[in-house]
């Protein structure tokens, strides 16, 4: 499994790439593992904004439809629309291609509360 040392991670098994003020969102490795064969991603189109712990979206899998929450606050710049025809992407590539949102983090201070990679795989018990 993989475990990107430049991401933050939550509980919940989503990541964040800060750069800056901005922050790209996606679900880990590990999460897409679980999920098993991702078959649709369910992200409002008109999503402005997101909360700390709140969902902005589902995903669904041949197994199981999960939450997508968010790991901070933040107004929404981009969501990723080639998942809305090759959802299978976050399975093959979490951390690249199968990104889901793009925001402006709007409370810098949440992001302490994240996990960094060692402490994210502490909590899987790797």
């Amino acid at each position: 499994m993989n475990f990107p040392d430049n991401l933050k991670y939550t509980k919940d098994h989503e990541w964040i790439l800060v750069e800056g003020s901005k922050g790209t969102i996606g679900i880990t490795d590990y999460a897409q593992g679980e999920l098993g064969d991702v078959v649709y991603i369910d992200i409002d189109p008109n999503l402005k904004e997101i909360s700390s712990g709140k969902s902005f979206g589902t995903i669904e899998a041949v197994k199981t439809v999960s939450d997508i929450y968010g790991p901070c606050d933040g107004k929404v710049l981009e969501i990723n629309k080639a998942l809305a025809d090759s959802p299978e992407i976050v399975n093959s590539d979490p951390y690249g291609g199968g990104w889901m949102i793009k925001i402006e983090i709007t409370n810098k201070s949440q992001l302490n509360s994240l996990l960094n990679s060692n402490a994210y795989k502490q909590l899987l018990g790797e």
